[in-house]
């Protein structure tokens, strides 16, 4: 489990297809307190550790996370949002966040308000129904609040901490993020849903 607060930002220095995907990520984290089979959120994605280095983790990533998640537009030298799993007893500072990616949303607008820009974004149609005002969304990992919805349109606001220690300050219009949806939204939609 994860917060959503990003604590690095890693830079993926190599790919190697072998059926699925081993990715090399270089990291500020203290790799010396990282155990081979630890979860490691990435851009939002939640990934075991199977080899450790200097300054650097090596993850396996399955074809189907591949094709489900933005990983599939990842190349050498793209810097990701990192997030080491919760300890007990670690603050609570976002919302509870599973890794478990739901879809690719894009980013369709973005423009300053004050010193916090405005992004909206296209939810794929399937999960818009899950996402409510001022309720929590998770994109590339990060929790975010959400401010309006229309649709599959919805909006939040990115703060400058947030820009400048997470990769939302190189953000570009027409970018594909990870989004995973509020998992309390998606166990009352099951059990409105349940029929037994």
């Amino acid at each position: 489990m994860f917060t959503g607060i990003i604590t690095d930002i890693g830079t993926v220095t190599a790919l190697e297809p072998r059926g699925d995907l081993r990715a090399r990520i270089s990291t500020h984290y203290d790799t010396t307190r990282i155990d081979i089979g630890a979860s490691i959120s990435c851009d939002g994605v939640c990934l075991t550790v199977v080899s450790l280095g200097e300054d650097w983790f090596a993850v396996d990533i399955s074809a189907e996370t591949v094709s489900k998640t933005t990983i599939s537009d990842w190349v050498e030298g793209h810097h990701i949002n990192l997030e080491r799993a919760l300890r007990l007893g670690d603050e609570m500072g976002g919302h509870i966040v599973s890794g478990h990616v739901d879809g690719v949303a894009e980013l369709i607008e973005m423009y300053d308000q004050g010193q916090s820009t405005r992004m909206r974004f296209r939810a794929p149609r399937d999960l818009a129904g899950f996402i409510a005002p001022k309720g929590s969304v998770a994109l590339n990992g990060t929790s975010l609040t959400v401010n309006e919805v229309e649709g599959d349109v919805f909006g939040v606001n990115v703060i400058p901490h947030t820009k400048s220690v997470t990769t939302w300050g190189a953000m570009a219009v027409g970018a594909r993020l990870n989004i995973e949806i509020d998992m309390l939204a998606r166990y009352v939609a099951r059990l409105q849903d349940w029929k037994g």
